[in-house]
This record gives C-alpha cells, structure tokens and sequence, in this order.
C-alpha cells in the first residue's frame, strides 16, 4: 500500500485484538478510511466492511481493498496490467506538473504514468475493475516517488528509488469477508453516518491542521484526472484551499466530532486519536461517555513520528526551513460500548485490565 502519514499499520494487530474481543460484530463502519489498511485487515479477518471517505484517492483504495473480492475481479485486472505495463511514455499533463514544474517523479516514469492513466480512463471499465487499476498505477507511482512520505514538498535530490522503472502490480486483493461483501463510499463522514450502520464503528479522523488532501494531491489528480490549476512549489489542487474539513480546525474539530457522534448508528465504537491532536485524551474521554450509560475504555500505546519529523524540514534548493521535532507519539484507542450487556462488559473489563498490567 502506498506511504502514508497516519496509517495504522504497526497498530493493526492491536486494533483487530480488540474487535475481536467484542461479542456480536460482523460488521464494520469506517468512516476514514484513508489507505483502507485497517479496512483491509478487519475484511481478512471476515468481517463485513463499509468504508467511506471523502477524498477521491481514498474512495479508490477502499473500492479496490473493501469492496472488489478477488475471485470476481483479479484474472481480468491482471490480464490488463499486462497490457498496460508494456505501453510506451507518452507525456502530459501529469509529467509536466509533478515532474518538471515540481520533482515528485522522474520524467520518464511520470509520462508511463500519463499514458497508462490515459488507457484507463479510455477503457470506461466497470468502477471496481477501473478502482484496481487505478491503485495498481498509483501504488507503481509511490514505489518511484521522492518524498519523505507526504506530498506538500519533495526531496532536494532525487531518491534512488525514484531511478527504478514503473512497473504495475496486482494489489493484494481479497476474497469475500464471511460475514458479507464490503462496499465503498465517497461521502462527507456527516451523510455517510446517518446512512450507513454497522455493530461497530472505526474512526479515525484528521486530528490536526493538516489536510490529507493537501498531503496526497498528486493522488487526488491521479484519480480525478481533471487537470485542475495548481499553486505553490508543490504543485497543489486549487481545490485544496477550499475542500477544508471541520476536522483541521481546532475552533471546530470538537464540535464537528460531537455532531458526528450523535449520528452514528452502532452498538460499538473504536476511536483512534494521537496525542499531538487538537482534543486532549480527557475532552475526548468525556465526550465518548456522554452517550448515557455508555462505557469508555482508553487503551495506548507510543510509536515513533513518520519519517519527515526525523530527518527535518527541506525546501526545493536544500535549505533547511524546519526542525527536527519530537520523534514520537501516542496512539489512543478509545473503546466504548453504547449498550453494556453481561458479555460485553466482561470483554471491556478484560481490556481494562489489559492496561492495568501494562501500566
């Protein structure tokens, strides 16, 4: 999957231990879904995923990782990756922007990124089959990319990585989840909680200042294929200065999540937040219990900072602009039962004490 600040990856374990422990869930609600990674794993693990998130990129990974199943899909995406993969560079717009304007990709790959995009869009494929291509492409285009792992600057030289030739690969799809087929949705978090139910919701929302969007809008152009007009040294959207979620403003991130929380539909709630967030773990403990007799369970765990946080802030001519930081964080989960029965305290309880003994 592609690099990305926030991913849950070294945290997946922990995260399906505790959805495990939950008495009743078959199916999950996640309603950031971002890269889908933690989409992806509850789907192994058999449960019933319903994914949604706004950006356009993201929508893609789920409908690619959540919702296309293996057995339907997977002969005929790689029989066109393929085909794709032996199509000649053909430059762009995508070369001359991410590029030659700014230097996220060597020309040669970004103008096999162009031809193989078009192709695509060409095609007029079905949305799951075209959503596998589109992540095959845009994880072939990350494995040759030179950044620090985010998309608002690029490296003062190129990576080595970035001298490797783009080649597409199947993603790693998988089978149907026992407990039913998984769907994916491009919907503001708001409208996707008041249509979507499921035993258990995942969230993880933005926690501060920074826009995915801003972070990965070579991804957003990759996908859309719009061509938008595009500002500053790295090249982004115009629309990134507008499409601004209440969740990066720290006057209404509290209020966004409250509004949030009394529209969702589910017994469970799994809510992950990192401590250098605009809600402190007490103000999000309080708001978690204020559901009547709800219970709220917050377990932690420390893990070091994405990789741009350890090796400084550069700008395109190899100044220093920024400094090194704090190297690492902690990640919350906040466990809460809505509806506490006999079982699923027993569960809560078990997890308590879990981080009774760890602390």
């Amino acid at each position: 999957m592609i690099k990305y600040l926030g991913s849950k990856r070294v945290l997946l374990p922990f995260i399906l231990e505790v959805v495990e422990r939950l008495p009743g869930v078959r199916t999950v609600v996640d309603l950031f879904s971002g890269t889908s990674r933690v989409g992806h794993a509850l789907k192994a693990a058999g449960y019933r995923v319903l994914a949604n998130d706004h950006n356009a990129y993201a929508e893609v990974l789920a409908r690619c990782y959540v919702e296309a199943d293996r057995e339907e899909v997977a002969a005929e995406a790689a029989e066109l990756i393929r085909e794709l993969n032996a199509l000649p560079g053909r430059p762009g717009y995508f070369t001359e922007t991410f590029c030659v304007r700014s230097r996220f990709v060597q020309p040669a790959n970004g103008a096999r990124v162009d031809a193989i995009r078009a192709a695509i869009a060409a095609r007029g494929l079905p949305p799951v089959l075209e959503a596998v291509l589109l992540v095959s492409l845009m994880e072939a285009a990350d494995r040759v990319d030179s950044t620090a792992g985010v998309q608002m600057a690029y490296l003062k030289r190129w990576a080595r990585r970035s001298y490797n030739p783009l080649e597409l690969r199947l993603p790693r799809l998988l089978p149907r989840a026992r407990h039913g087929k998984g769907r994916a949705l491009g919907l503001d978090a708001l409208e996707a909680a008041r249509r979507l139910q499921g035993d258990l919701v995942y969230l993880d929302p933005p926690y501060n200042q920074h826009s995915y969007l801003g972070n990965y809008h070579v991804w957003e152009t990759l996908v859309r294929w719009d061509a938008p007009e595009v500002y500053g040294v790295a090249c982004k959207r115009v629309d990134v200065r507008e499409r601004r979620s209440p969740f990066n403003s720290k006057r209404r991130a509290a209020a966004a999540l409250r509004e949030l929380l009394s529209a969702l539909r589910a017994r469970y709630l799994l809510v992950s937040f990192n401590d250098e967030g605009f809600l402190s773990r007490a103000e999000l403990e309080e708001m978690l219990a204020a559901d009547g007799g709800a219970r709220v369970v917050t377990l932690a765990r420390g893990h070091k900072r994405y990789v741009g946080a350890q090796i400084g802030i550069h700008d395109p001519q190899g100044r220093k602009v920024g400094r090194v930081g704090r190297l690492r964080n902690t990640e919350y989960l906040f466990v809460v039962d809505r509806d506490p029965d006999r079982e699923g305290a027993r569960a809560l309880d078990e997890l308590e004490a879990g981080v009774r003994a760890a602390g």
